[in-house]
């Protein structure tokens, strides 16, 4: 089955910051989340695979088709979703549904106007006197009814309200129903991740620094609560301590190995809570 998007050793420097290198690959029917804090390149990753913004090094393919050749055919195959749309405050929503539709043979006029209905967003306004959540809304619907193979969203909901978000959350699991749609979106929301989200992809200043299936990243740190004080020294796997007596660790299988063999005990383990963990990868 071919790949929905490959990206290798891609590296982009902007003034003092540079990226990469990034490798990556996304396969059809999943839905990867793209987590960093401000400025960790989480935004120009996506232009890049959109090539709104030319990468300095490597290759990005889409659907088997490098992005540096001339045939742009896999566009049509492509929906990005930005934060906000660049000099289109002039254009009512009707101008820009014509806009979109006419370019996407798989256009899904049913799905646009459910969206739209739902959110209800009027049409006839010009996109700049809309509300920023109106705004996105908008843009979510003219991405949604693309009915492309693979939508890349930057901030999807960073301005809706919280019912907005969970109907679009609601939108996007029903659209990933439809077969071989792949997602891949930037967030900050934990609940857009938690309820959304297969994999979760780490970035920090320009590097990827962690790949997990989410259902395995919170076996990643464990927190224990022992019945005797801690040494005064870090233990192995050791990332935080609170009082004598507990403590989290990264490395589980090393830290009770060490407890094991120093002969301590302790009467309580759990495994963090995955908002817990993301937090731990962001630091």
């Amino acid at each position: 089955m071919t790949t929905s998007l490959e990206i290798h050793s891609v590296k982009k420097k902007i003034e003092d910051f540079s990226l990469g290198p990034i490798d990556l690959t996304l396969e059809p029917g999943t839905v990867t989340a793209l987590i960093g804090n401000n400025g960790a390149g989480k935004s120009t990753l996506l232009k890049m695979v959109m090539q709104l913004a030319r990468q300095d090094a490597g290759d990005i393919i889409i659907f088997g088709k490098n992005t540096k050749q001339e045939d742009e055919a896999w566009k049509q195959k492509v929906a990005y979703q930005p934060q906000a749309l660049i000099g289109c405050d002039s254009f009512t929503g009707h101008e820009l549904l014509w806009l979109s539709s006419r370019w996407y043979p798989t256009w899904d006029k049913v799905l646009f106007d459910e969206v739209i209905t739902t959110f209800e967003v009027p049409l006839n306004k010009k996109y700049g006197k809309l509300s920023q959540g109106n705004q996105q809304k908008l843009i979510a619907a003219l991405t949604l009814a693309r009915n492309a193979e693979l939508l890349i969203l930057d901030e999807p909901t960073a301005s809706m309200d919280i019912i907005s978000k969970q109907r679009y959350m609601n939108f996007l699991i029903k659209w990933m129903e439809r077969e071989g749609k792949t997602i891949f979106f930037s967030t900050h929301q934990m609940e857009d991740i938690r309820k959304l989200a297969d994999y979760l992809i780490f970035m920090n200043h320009g590097q990827l620094i962690g790949h997990f299936e989410k259902d395995q990243l919170g076996q990643q740190y464990k927190r224990y609560w022992l019945t005797e004080d801690l040494p005064a020294f870090s233990i192995p796997g050791e990332i935080e301590r609170k009082g004598l007596r507990m403590i989290t660790s990264n490395l589980p299988l090393e830290t009770e190995a060490y407890f094991q063999k120093e002969n301590m005990q302790w009467h309580t383990d759990e495994f963090v809570e995955l908002e817990e963990a993301v937090t731990y990868l962001l630091k």
